[in-house]
């Protein structure tokens, strides 16, 4: 399996820092090509991305969070009484 960048040295086992990106003209970045090769990223697939305002921005494979999610939305949404 391919190691990331570790620019800080001495990372735990499955953690890495594959180093930065830039964003592009029109709001893109390129997953470094390690990144994508550890986590199984292929053109096509869907990322989520969440935020917060104090911490940043994280990306996540969309189904890694979906049960999560329906799990959260079948708490708060009730079903429509006919």
């Amino acid at each position: 399996m391919p190691k990331g960048k570790h620019i800080l040295g001495g990372m735990p086992k499955g953690k890495h820092i594959f180093g930065t990106v830039r964003i592009g003209d029109k709001g893109q970045i390129v997953i470094p090509k390690e990144a994508r090769q550890v986590f199984g990223l292929s053109p096509g697939d869907s990322l989520l991305v969440l935020g917060d305002e104090e911490n940043g921005i994280v990306l996540a494979r969309s189904e890694v969070l979906n049960g999560v999610a329906m799990e959260i939305l079948g708490k708060v949404i009730t079903p429509k009484k006919e």
